[in-house]
């Protein structure tokens, strides 16, 4: 799986396509955060530090943030 750091850091993207590649990651890290807890996964075996990595680089390019809670999922 690609991480946040790896998309920050490929020169070839622009902002807009680093911001739009970040909140796809971001997406399969909630989808994969939610099955986690729903199921008898550990919901810490990194994914919650993946995300928290996500929104730091999305931090990073001055995106907005994404509504985040119960009510986006």
């Amino acid at each position: 799986m690609l991480e946040a750091n790896d998309i920050l850091s490929d020169e070839s993207l622009s902002r807009v396509q680093k911001i739009a590649k970040l909140e796809e990651l971001l997406s399969e890290a909630r989808g994969l955060q939610r099955a986690a807890t729903e199921s008898g996964m550990d919901p810490d075996d990194g994914v919650t530090r993946n995300l928290r990595d996500i929104e730091l680089a999305l931090g990073h390019l001055n995106a907005e943030k994404p509504e985040t809670g119960a009510a986006t999922l």
